[in-house]
């Protein structure tokens, strides 16, 4: 976050879904610097304990899976009320659309969708009580200009979208906004991964993602993939006392990706 624009999350409490890495800990860590008391949550108790240990502030971690009933009870029971919810968690990965079956499309909606809508359901009254919280979903570019060989993925960032705009209407007037946020090809560990799969693994990285971003996502004007700290500097804003007018929108970090000047 730029040094003379001044976020103060103090005495605010901020959960973040599936931040034990990439995205959801960048987010995690920027708004723990801005003073919030953050959670973080994941599967992987020993995952969440090294990424806790990486951020400076009051960190507290939730081991679960919260796709699972059980795993959002524990969580909902660790941690009853929260003052921001960044819905983070998703799944990933490449498909020829014509042979996903519909067990390869359920857990697309279940972790990326509907732990979302659950999470928000349980949290956002209690903000609305308060008269201040903020809700944000973690969309993509897909959601927009859905891959090809993602539309399992693209579905349900697209779904995103429409639950954090009817959110938005159901916290109306109450202090509590909700938006999505578009997030581009980004600079993660699975990223790579995802780059490496379908360009190979003998060009080194920078020509990797050189070659990624011509062959497969060359709509992008920042020709480069995003960092995880630029996608968190827009949630961090997001969150904040300075963003009290912007809500039920989608907010673009996409580097250009959608050729559109809306959102």
């Amino acid at each position: 976050m730029h040094p003379h624009v001044h976020i103060d999350l103090t005495g605010k409490r901020a959960l973040v879904t599936g931040s034990s890495q990439g995205i959801g800990l960048a987010i995690a860590t920027g708004l723990a610097r801005a003073g919030a008391s953050v959670v973080l949550t994941g599967r992987d108790p020993g995952r969440l304990e090294a990424a806790a240990a990486g951020i400076d502030g009051e960190v507290t971690t939730v081991a679960g899976d919260v796709v699972s009933d059980e795993g959002t009870a524990a969580l909902l029971a660790a941690v009853p009320d929260v003052d921001v919810l960044v819905n983070n968690l998703g799944i990933f990965g490449a498909q020829p659309a014509l042979e996903i079956t519909d067990d390869e499309w359920r857990p697309y909606f279940e972790t990326n969708v509907l732990t979302a809508v659950r999470l928000t359901r349980a949290y956002l009254p209690g903000m609305r009580d308060r008269g201040w919280g903020r809700v944000q979903y973690i969309a993509s570019d897909s959601a927009v200009v859905v891959p090809a060989e993602m539309i399992h993925y693209g579905m349900s960032k697209t779904a995103l979208l429409a639950v954090s705009r009817g959110f938005a209407k159901e916290a109306a007037g109450s202090g509590v906004t909700v938006n999505s946020v578009i997030a581009g090809p980004t600079h993660t560990g699975g990223v790579e991964d995802f780059v490496r799969s379908l360009v190979g693994d003998e060009l080194a990285w920078d020509e990797a993602q050189h070659e990624f971003m011509r062959l497969h996502r060359p709509q992008s004007l920042l020709q480069r993939l995003i960092e995880p700290e630029e996608i968190a500097n827009m949630c961090v804003y997001l969150a904040s006392p300075l963003a009290s007018a912007t809500t039920g929108g989608a907010l673009r970090v996409d580097g250009g990706y959608v050729d559109a000047i809306l959102p």
